[in-house]
């Protein structure tokens, strides 16, 4: 059974810097894309940042220049450096997983269909203030 296991999240003042982790098992990564997703209270889930099989990324435009995702996949695992924190990128942050190889021409398609994503976590609360 794949489970995928968040963590890293916490409080911070607006322009901090969080570092989240994401740990696969039952699996290996490197047969999954792999993706950041975020949800705040009222909102819809969006996605943040993918990251394919072949390593390539992209990241969401309200969170580019200071998020960054990347993987490892002897370890099984994924991250998210999140760096100038605003009080917007408040949000539940989840991991997720998408079976099979993403091209990057896909990229679009995976981070605004979380429908697409076959596997995620529970979530880890991020939490920034003004």
């Amino acid at each position: 059974q794949v489970q995928l296991v968040e963590s890293g999240g916490g409080s911070v003042e607006s322009g901090g810097s969080l570092s989240l982790s994401c740990v696969t098992s039952g699996t290996t990564i490197s047969r999954y894309a792999m993706g950041w997703f975020r949800q705040a209270p009222g909102k819809q889930r969006e996605g943040v940042a993918v990251i394919n099989n072949a390593g390539i990324t992209t990241v969401a435009d309200p969170v580019k220049g200071r998020f960054t995702i990347s993987r490892d996949n002897d370890k099984n695992m994924l991250y998210l450096q999140m760096y100038s924190l605003k009080p917007e990128d408040t949000a539940m942050y989840y991991c997720a997983a998408l079976s099979g190889f993403l091209c990057s021409r896909y990229f679009p398609a995976a981070l605004t269909n979380p429908n697409l994503w076959n596997y995620w976590g529970k979530g880890t609360q991020v939490t920034v203030s003004s």
